[in-house]
């Protein structure tokens, strides 16, 4: 019955993956898609196999946000039933918040979904929550990453600005459109480094959970394929909703503008994956670096309230995903006692 319980949890875990490709897929080709640098269907296979890619690379480089997931954010599930439930409960949550705010073509951060769910979960089952990391590893990067974003990308863009000053329009625009081939590539890259993580982390809490892991275990060769083809599929799948709000509803992008972007997110990615090792959301990211290319405009170049609805459900996120998961696992726990 157990091992039957696991295998559920992991189908799950690779269900929440599905939904974070679908959900996030924007982050990495909206820009190319709406300055059509790349069409929707080309755009949506490079960044498959740019996910798929990611995931290998960053569990080779240290797997440090896989790390943060396992010990950072709640304590070591029980072994058993109850340990499966906590999983099962978190990952609901995460799933659920996916679904409702893909609906509404809201570009919130299942990273942040998936970490609320495990809050939520942790408090509800009586788990010990890490606090400090919750703030340090969660919150911090939350506040600072999407500031960070706005204000490279700003001054990239100037500088940008700057340097093609005296160039024509024409030749500038097709540079730029080419360029956007590789700065949307290096957004897929960095999206598959840091959230495939995230769900091999959750394979992890499973296997724990079932007595076949601890949480110092290297992460399976099959949970790393398993995970990174799960998010590529979902990728695949596309999140057209979402991939209009950041493509076109909060700016009218150009080839410049999407290759700042682009570029700017990749390197705080890289950053957040390798130098400072935290679950941070590529939805916040190349939302305030889309905002930051704007803004070079005009001021008023940016749809400041579509913006303002972005920022309130990346206030939600956590604490909407924290009560779901919390329904789902005093339910679950009911049934499952």
């Amino acid at each position: 019955m157990q091992t039957l319980g696991l295998i559920a949890v992991i189908v799950v875990a690779l269900g929440f993956a599905y939904t974070n490709g679908f959900h996030d897929s924007a982050n990495a080709i909206a820009t190319s898609v709406s300055t059509r640098a790349l069409t929707p269907r080309v755009a949506l296979v490079m960044a498959g196999i740019m996910n798929l890619v990611g995931a290998y690379v960053g569990l080779q480089l240290g797997g440090g946000v896989t790390k943060s997931i396992v010990k950072g954010i709640i304590g070591t599930p029980a072994r058993g039933t109850s340990g499966l439930v906590v999983v099962f409960a978190l990952l609901a949550g995460a799933i659920v918040w996916n679904l409702i705010t893909w609906y509404f073509g809201l570009p919130s951060s299942s990273s942040h979904a998936l970490i609320g769910g495990m809050v939520g979960v942790g408090l509800a089952a009586g788990l010990s929550v890490h606090w400090n990391g919750v703030w340090s590893k969660v919150v911090l990067p939350m506040l600072i990453s999407p500031v960070v974003g706005f204000l490279l990308t700003f001054a990239v863009m100037i500088g940008i600005l700057w340097a093609f000053r005296r160039g024509r329009p024409g030749p500038v625009t097709r540079g730029f459109r080419m360029a956007q081939t590789v700065s949307a590539a290096g957004m897929a890259l960095g999206h598959g480094i840091q959230d495939a993580q995230k769900t091999m982390g959750v394979v992890m809490l499973a296997l724990i959970a079932g007595g076949h892991a601890t949480d110092s275990s290297a992460v399976p060769w099959w949970v790393l394929l398993s995970a990174a083809l799960s998010i590529s599929l979902g990728t695949y799948a596309g999140g057209w909703r979402i991939m209009r709000t950041l493509g076109r509803r909060i700016i009218e992008l150009d080839p410049p503008r999407g290759f700042a972007a682009e570029t700017v997110a990749s390197l705080v990615l890289y950053f957040t994956a390798f130098i400072y090792p935290a679950p941070v959301s590529t939805t916040h990211i190349i939302t305030g670096s889309i905002m930051g290319a704007g803004a070079t405009k005009r001021r008023n170049a940016v749809r400041w309230g579509v913006a303002k609805n972005i920022v309130y459900a990346w206030c939600m996120t956590i604490p909407a995903a924290a009560l779901c998961g919390a329904l789902v696992y005093e339910v679950a726990h009911l049934i499952f006692s």
